[in-house]
């Protein structure tokens, strides 16, 4: 075919609509109001790579939604390359920028995939206080780790077929459903 990149199939409809489904739920204004993620570039991209790490994480349990995963994965960085030029960063800086987004998302996936695993609750919050909220209160990332560990629950509970039917679909928990940091232990 003349035009390959034009052409519209199931598995990049797929990915697209998996992919707007994390950003629209990355953008939710909560996290950065109630949950009190700071509303910057870093802040954004940190919660971005929250929701994404999850459901790579769930991706990687089915062996038969492996392209879709790394497709996601793909998608994501392309997205990343293209804020970058839209904030302005030149095409000489992009390589240096994106080398270091890497690093910061493989960290942080490392970091969260680690923490779940951990018998203890509070290496989740510990976690999310050195990424997302340098310096911040206790109350946060307790919060904000109770619900990836929802959201976790809830990604495992969709099976694979729900997951790519349909063009994707994706279900998050509610996250004003998760209540505030002084209500949250561990």
């Amino acid at each position: 075919m003349i035009f390959p990149r034009f052409r519209r199939d199931a598995r990049s409809d797929t990915i697209s609509s998996l992919y707007g489904m994390i950003v629209a739920q990355a953008r939710l204004p909560c996290f950065y109001q109630d949950y009190a993620v700071p509303d910057t570039v870093n802040g954004r991209f940190d919660v971005i790579v929250l929701h994404l790490s999850a459901v790579l994480e769930r991706i990687a349990t089915e062996p038969t939604l492996r392209a879709v995963g790394q497709g996601l994965f793909d998608r994501f960085w392309e997205d990343m390359d293209h804020n970058l030029r839209e904030m302005g960063t030149g095409d000489l800086a992009v390589p240096k920028r994106m080398k270091a987004l890497g690093e910061a998302y493989y960290g942080r996936a490392a970091a969260y995939r680690a923490a779940l695993a951990n018998s203890d609750p509070a290496a989740l919050a510990e976690a999310l206080k050195r990424n997302v909220y340098v310096g911040a209160e206790a109350g946060a990332p307790r919060r904000l780790a109770a619900y990836m560990r929802a959201m976790v629950g809830t990604l495992a509970d969709q099976d694979a077929a729900t997951l790519v039917a349909g063009g994707g679909t994706l279900r998050f928990p509610d996250p004003h459903a998760i209540p505030a940091p002084d209500e949250v232990r561990g």
